[in-house]
């Protein structure tokens, strides 16, 4: 699939924009604080319905208007599809070949995405709350079912926070309440923990053949996923539900001394194993670096793999991150194959037939133009 038309209207620092773009590397080039990264962002946020930047929809919006408008066509292999969202105070609407969609998570997934940025390099060694998103983001692309049970997660778990928090102050004292909540909590929380199991099986199968090419097979990855509660891959539903069940029973007292929920898909992590070494803590930054670049140069097949088209990739601003190796391991594996976009200040010193055969833009102070 590629992204063939993109307009902005009062989006970020752009106030009017329309660009079209061909099925191959876009090269988008300009110095820093000019709107770069706002042409990838809109792409991003037209797929996703939300920013990898921001959590606050406002900050889309250009100074003093009232919305933003995202517009774009998708050639897909049988199809060609308008997206459209539009962001405003009130909220997120967003139309999919025209007609409203009641729910995002319908929306979603129509115009797949790997976006790859500095902070991405975060993946390995930032917060469990960074891998959390990574992993819901992806594997919402593939599944909208997906991103309508982590919402009912999260409503779910806000109310029984709530309810905990009144229990903590002696507002409420209804234990059959609790209890209720904690059921239905417990049955959307591994509905949620089985799935991301399986999207991490998957990953890890991509992701490994890569990251040996890449370490000139000096390097194994493995990827583990590690619940807050004690789980396992290969356990039944009603395993797992008895272990949810065991360990809310144990820190029931705890929770409402706090006020808070303490264990669940809120609180889970991803681990990154190169040699049996947990990347995060004993990984040289090559090493977090590559680990990195294989997870997403894996995302890329996985995508393929479930909906049979690649999907389009976002290189910002990430190539100069990398060494000439990287760069050029990078460049290999998506030549010809995926629509990418890469922004730089300066293709100066990347020397790869790629970037040699890409269209390439130019933005300044909020205009972009195609340069010969």
């Amino acid at each position: 699939m590629y992204i063939e038309k993109l307009a902005l209207k009062n989006y970020r620092n752009y106030e009017d924009l329309s660009i079209e773009f061909e099925n191959k590397v876009n090269v988008i080039l300009g110095e820093n604080a000019q709107g770069k990264t706002n042409v990838m962002e809109s792409i991003y946020v037209l797929a996703m319905a939300k920013s990898h930047r921001t959590s606050n929809d406002k900050d889309l919006i250009r100074w003093d208007q009232d919305y933003a408008k995202i517009e774009g066509r998708v050639q897909k292999q049988h199809s060609s599809l308008p997206l459209q969202l539009v962001i405003s105070k009130k909220g997120k609407k967003a139309r999919l070949n025209h007609i409203e969609q009641q729910k995002l998570s319908q929306y979603v997934g129509n115009m797949n995405v790997v976006m790859f940025a500095p902070e991405d390099l975060n993946l390995v060694k930032g917060s469990p709350q960074v891998r959390r998103r990574f992993i819901d983001m992806e594997i919402g692309q593939i599944s909208p079912l997906y991103l309508h049970e982590i919402s009912q997660y999260q409503k779910i778990l806000q109310q029984r926070n709530h309810y905990l928090k009144m229990m903590q102050v002696k507002k409420q004292t209804n234990e059959t309440m609790l209890e209720i909540l904690t059921d239905q909590f417990i049955q959307m929380a591994v509905r949620i923990v089985v799935k991301r199991f399986e999207f991490l099986h998957l990953l890890e199968q991509w992701a490994k053949p890569i990251h040996h090419g890449i370490s000139r097979g000096l390097e194994k990855l493995e990827i583990h996923y590690k619940p807050s509660v004690e789980v396992l891959e290969e356990q039944d539903l009603s395993k797992m539900v008895n272990s949810f069940e065991e360990k809310f029973g144990k820190v029931r007292t705890r929770e409402k001394e706090r006020g808070t929920t303490l264990f669940g898909p809120h609180r889970d992590d991803l681990l990154f194993f190169v040699n049996d070494r947990d990347v995060q803590t004993f990984g040289s930054q090559g090493q977090q670096r590559t680990t990195a670049l294989s997870v997403k140069l894996a995302e890329i097949e996985l995508i393929h793999s479930e909906i049979g088209e690649y999907p389009i990739l976002l290189l910002d601003d990430v190539l100069s991150e990398l060494d000439d190796y990287r760069q050029s391991h990078l460049l290999n594996t998506i030549q010809g194959k995926v629509q990418t976009f890469v922004t730089t200040t300066s293709v100066d010193g990347i020397d790869h037939q790629t970037l040699k055969e890409a269209s390439t833009f130019e933005v300044q102070s909020g205009t972009i133009k195609q340069v010969d």
